[in-house]
């Protein structure tokens, strides 16, 4: 008898809708940032985020390495989409995975829902454990993608203002050693 398994997870990115969106849900930018995946690319080669989009996807090994293709579906850009497994997934009879891209004050609200049918009750916990965990690491390495950006820029900002300060109190200690010469 097969159980189901839903997961619903949300946290606020300071990045705009549009950005998330490519980053989240365009399989070359995904497998970049997201440490589930090992490999994420077009079936058939070159293509396009379209609905009905086929894609090849491979988990890393902490999730069993397990491989699948998946559907688009759903895709209302820069608001929603989604995927769902074509055929099964290992222990699971179907995967899906849903993005919604909800914009606010200072950033964008991101949800992240899974659903999964399993096969055998057996192993329903253990794999909902493991899926609960890809699904916090997801959106965790998502927000981390977007400040890594911004957080490289807030440095070289303070590396900038250092560097000034420090020419300007040398140049102020040089001013007052002149100014006692001259007494």
């Amino acid at each position: 008898m097969s159980e189901d398994i839903h997961i619903k997870q949300s946290i606020v990115v300071r990045s705009r809708p549009d950005v998330l969106y490519r980053l989240a849900l365009e399989p070359k930018r995904r497998v970049r940032w997201d440490p589930n995946l090992v490999q994420a690319e077009y079936e058939g080669g070159e293509g396009r985020l379209t609905n009905n989009a086929r894609v090849r996807f491979k988990f890393s090994r902490r999730l069993l390495g397990l491989s699948f293709v998946a559907k688009y579906g759903q895709l209302q850009a820069p608001l929603r989409g989604g995927w769902e497994s074509v055929r099964n997934v290992g222990p699971l009879e179907k995967l899906t995975q849903g993005w919604t891209f909800k914009a606010m004050p200072g950033g964008t609200e991101v949800t992240l829902t899974l659903n999964g049918r399993v096969r055998y009750r057996w192993i329903l916990k253990p794999l909902e454990r493991m899926l609960h965990n890809l699904v916090m690491t997801t959106l965790v390495e998502l927000q981390r993608q977007v400040d890594a950006q911004g957080a490289q820029l807030v440095e070289d900002m303070g590396r900038e203002m250092q560097r000034k300060q420090k020419e300007n109190q040398q140049a102020a200690k040089a001013a007052a050693k002149a100014a006692r010469r001259r007494k």
